[in-house]
């Protein structure tokens, strides 16, 4: 949690680079990406198709044979260790970033777990080669997914035909929805054959049997649920978590969508009423953490839930644009005291890189705080125990009015950093230079615990041989 191990002080640029397709020209700024993921907009205004067009994915499945439960069996003992790695599909320096790390802690992992938003901007087959068969060539062992909302704007077509193998005609859609919705692009088939010999290793296959599964070893369930566009699970896909839920198994949840972010409760809903948490939370099941994606950086909530603590993560820096972690507020959702919260970037070092972005941009250099600068504001705003030590700094006047516009206090007056940043704006301000602040998970698997280590990839060479661990928490299984 230095801040060389942050990424400020870059000696020398990662290999990350060279891995990286010729065309570098992944853009948020460009219309024609922007219409493309217009799904997301139709989806609020004349409601969420997912629910329905996902019971047609899985009748296709369970006509062909599919595992009534959609369970995976991965060849492991009662110790193991899986990656786990959210919002990864930019195919840019954001995503390669994450890779020399991720492959360097990945060696001797079981398999590993991409959690939402696999390709952006809208999920089609034909972007697969760059944004996951390329980069993660190297992996030598299986990679299984959960889909994200991007994912969804090609009609889940592109990731149903590259990880279950499978093709669908969903039912048409009428009506003003089904006219201006974004239709699944046509698959390249000799081009995704090509593209899929990039991990065509036999010890890289893996067979993931729906959108939705469990991950059944000895000592863990890993259960994996499909949140659509807009957060809901349908009711065929509610019945089956409800049944895999009842193992006496400890299990963790994997999740499209996290369901503590920003200070805040967001639990996914279920069909036919309630929240995915209610099912996390019941004791009978027995849930130690739920990983979710969507949020682009690492947060960590450790709620007391009765007698246990439930560990509630969002892990989305894999692969794309940084989400702001200055704009949150003292952490006290679910009774999560501030200095049990953990978050990636720091507060300081997110106010530190916004100031710096928008200092260029805008070309008003007053608004640059320094990492020591930005850190201290935070502190003083938040009133919680600074993670890293700094230096001595006096506030300035000037500070104070460039972390305000930043969006660090509750102001009216800002530069759009969070909510309409975040819908909007965040994309314009995608960068291709360190520090990257992405991060990946490595989970280690015991009988009788669960080790989660939350490790940095900056793009910077000296992380990239030793990727920092920015969190770690063990979890009992017994």
């Amino acid at each position: 949690m230095s801040e060389e191990g942050a990424g400020w002080a870059c000696q020398e640029i990662g290999t990350f680079d060279r891995l990286r397709p010729e065309d570098k020209g992944f853009t948020w700024l460009n219309p024609v990406t922007l219409w493309k993921s217009r799904n997301e907009i139709l989806a609020g205004l004349f409601g969420d198709p997912s629910g329905e067009v996902r019971e047609q994915w899985v009748a296709a499945l369970r006509e062909r044979g599919a595992d009534p439960d959609f369970r995976i069996t991965p060849e492991v003992g009662e110790s193991f260790d899986f990656l786990l790695v959210g919002d990864t599909g930019e195919g840019d320096a954001s995503q390669y970033a994450v890779v020399p790390g991720m492959l360097k802690e990945g060696a001797g992992t079981a398999f590993a777990i991409l959690a939402s938003d696999i390709i952006y901007p809208a999920g089609s087959g034909n972007d697969y080669r760059d944004k996951f068969f390329r980069p993660y060539k190297d992996y030598d062992a299986p990679i299984y997914a959960v889909p994200g909302n991007h994912d969804w704007y090609d009609g889940l077509g592109g990731f149903m035909r590259v990880f279950c193998d499978a093709s669908l005609k969903p039912k048409p859609d009428r009506g003003i929805r089904g006219l201006l919705w974004r239709k699944p692009e046509t698959i390249d088939e000799p081009a995704l054959a090509e593209a899929r010999a990039l991990r065509g290793r036999p010890a890289q296959q893996a067979a993931q049997p729906g959108p939705y599964w469990v991950i059944d070893t000895p000592s863990l369930l890993i259960v994996g649920v499909d949140t659509g566009i807009k957060g809901t699970l349908d009711g065929e896909q509610t019945a089956w978590l409800r049944r895999v839920s009842l193992d006496p198994r400890p299990k963790i949840l994997v999740t499209g969508k996290p369901i503590y972010t920003g200070n805040a409760y967001k639990p996914s809903e279920l069909a036919g009423g309630g929240t995915v948490d209610d099912i996390v939370r019941d004791p009978r099941h027995r849930y130690v953490a739920a990983i979710g994606g969507d949020v682009h950086n690492y947060q960590r909530y450790p709620v007391q839930v009765g007698d246990r603590v439930i560990q509630y993560i969002v892990s989305g820096g894999g692969g794309a644009f940084m989400h702001a972690t200055h704009t949150i507020r003292r952490v006290d959702v679910g009774g999560v005291h501030e200095d049990d919260y953990r978050c990636y970037p720091l507060r300081g070092d997110s106010l530190s890189f916004y100031s710096q972005l928008y200092a260029k941009r805008l070309r008003m250099p007053w608004m640059y705080l320094t990492p020591d600068e930005a850190a201290c504001i935070m502190a003083d705003q938040i009133k919680n125990k600074p993670v890293r030590p700094v230096g001595t700094v006096t506030i300035t006047r000037r500070m104070r009015w460039a972390a305000r516009l930043l969006g660090s206090w509750p102001w009216p007056f800002r530069l759009p950093v969070d909510r309409v940043f975040q819908h909007f704006l965040s994309e314009l301000s995608d960068w291709d230079t360190p520090p990257f602040f992405k991060q990946f998970l490595r989970l280690s698997v015991t009988p009788d615990h669960l080790t989660i280590r939350c490790h940095a990839a900056t793009g910077c060479l000296r992380q990239e041989l030793e990727p920092p661990v920015e969190d770690e928490v063990r979890i009992p299984l017994s």
